[in-house]
């Protein structure tokens, strides 16, 4: 997409953009919703929703169909800001195969057990940005690339520090302490996996768009169950957050444009090429104009957390990189659409600038001790696109999954009817429990997930 693109896209005064096709470009994968949607009775198909009485309707699980641990889930597309929902959500068992180093000359890993050695379970969402094609081929690979990535460790996850050697051979009389002062744990390993298989799951969705001609790309929320502990892994700005009685507590770092700027305008600096001639990597509190030519004003650079004064040169009336702050922040100058922000493989096709159309490799990763928690009936962990968090804060969530499940214990479908009821709150009903009528606008997906009855309700797809 062009730089004209972005001014008529995001800058106030230009033309509107032209109207979007009435389908999705050819992708490498047929637009579809997750499986375990089927059988849900309101689900309009892609292209009839928009021609329906409601086009929003809120859609959940049949009530026959469970979910890991019973959780709940609930989506809801756009406000027509595009024709299909850019949403997408994963969920099942994650069964891990032992393996160790075979006999043969090459040392390749052969596996010894066909049955699983270790299972967790696993969630997660992905965001689509410039049509859902990215956010489907995740869907359909993450958890593969981190069965893999596990199982390529999962000998070295099962004691309390990883061994040198996976072979068990001592070659050197110094690794135990080696390993100890390193301070390694089992933890550290299945991290490594969940950011290993990012990077091998963006390796696939890059190729497979690259063969089909597509630009897009898409954030990911996962958390994964695994031996007790929770382990929350994210590339985006969507939120995961644990609500319970007396506490909220934020799993996720959220990749916004603000969070990201120094990293993008370090880029900029090394590769000003790929700005193109068109834009600037500075940042300034407003979008400078000609009369603030020879004026002093404040700016900040790739080097500077805080701000200090330049004199204005006309190179500095080009387009901002990084326009706006907080989660209103967007990127000018970089394909802002295909992930909503910055990557480190920007890329100049002809006089358009682009960046690498996929996951962000790199996720931020929480970890939860479930087994130290004094779990109760109604602490729970709530998965949302950034379509929630736009709309509501993490104490509303919290309050209205808190009022929620306290007068709904007896229900066996609560945690869905709660997701159902979290985005209903973001549909600008002035007698909502949060009272402020607010709208999303945006595809909005949430998972709840109970942690109390881990060991109940545990079927995958």
């Amino acid at each position: 997409m062009s730089a004209g693109w972005f001014r008529r896209r995001f800058l106030p005064g230009g033309p509107l953009p032209e109207p979007r096709p009435a389908g999705p470009r050819s992708s490498p994968v047929p637009y579809h919703r997750p499986r375990f949607l089927r059988g849900s009775g309101s689900s309009p198909s892609a292209t009839d929703a928009s021609r329906r009485p409601d086009p929003r309707p809120v859609r959940s699980p049949a009530r026959s169909r469970t979910l890991p641990w019973n959780a709940g889930y609930a989506e809801i597309i756009n406000a027509e800001k595009s024709e299909f929902n850019e949403d997408q959500a994963a969920c099942g068992k994650l069964c891990i195969r032992r393996c160790e180093f075979g006999t043969a000359e090459d040392q390749e890993w052969l596996t010894v057990c066909p049955e699983a050695f270790l299972t967790g379970h696993y969630w997660a969402l992905f965001d689509g940005h410039g049509g859902p094609a990215a956010a489907i081929l995740a869907a359909n690979t993450l958890h593969s690339c981190l069965r893999r990535q596990l199982e390529a460790v999962v000998e070295g996850m099962m004691g309390t520090q990883p061994p040198m050697h996976l072979s068990g051979r001592c070659v050197c009389s110094s690794d135990p302490h080696f390993v100890e002062e390193k301070g390694i744990r089992a933890e550290d390993l299945v991290i490594g996996a969940l950011e290993s298989a990012f990077q091998e799951c963006d390796d696939v969705i890059g190729r497979e768009l690259e063969a089909s001609g597509q630009v897009g790309g898409c954030t990911a929320l996962v958390a994964v169950s695994l031996q007790g502990k929770l382990y929350v892994a994210n590339a985006g700005d969507s939120r995961a957050i644990l609500v319970r009685r007396d506490e909220i507590r934020v799993l996720s770092s959220e990749f916004t444009p603000e969070t990201e700027r120094q990293r993008i305008q370090q880029l900029a600096f090394i590769y000003p090429e790929l700005l193109a001639g068109e834009f600037t990597r500075l940042e300034f509190p407003r979008r400078l104009k000609g009369d603030d030519l020879g004026q002093k004003v404040l700016f900040r650079d790739h080097h500077m957390n805080g701000w200090s004064y330049k004199q204005v040169e006309k190179s500095d009336l080009k387009y901002p990189l990084i326009h706006g702050q907080g989660r209103q922040a967007r990127l000018l100058g970089t394909l802002a659409v295909s992930r909503g922000l910055g990557d480190h493989q920007l890329r100049v096709l002809d006089t358009n600038i682009q960046l690498k159309p996929f996951l962000l490799s790199i996720p931020q990763v929480t970890v939860l001790d479930v087994d130290q928690l004094a779990l109760e009936e109604e602490d729970v962990v709530v998965m949302a696109t950034d379509g929630l968090w736009d709309v509501l804060s993490n104490e509303q969530v919290a309050r209205l999954v808190r009022s929620f499940l306290t007068g709904n214990r007896e229900d066996p479908h609560r945690f869905s009817e709660l997701a159902k009821m979290l985005i209903h709150n973001t549909q600008g009903k002035d007698d909502g429990a949060t009272g402020e009528g607010q709208v999303s606008y945006d595809d909005v997906s949430v998972f709840v997930i109970p942690l109390h009855s881990q060991d109940q309700g545990s079927g995958g797809h």
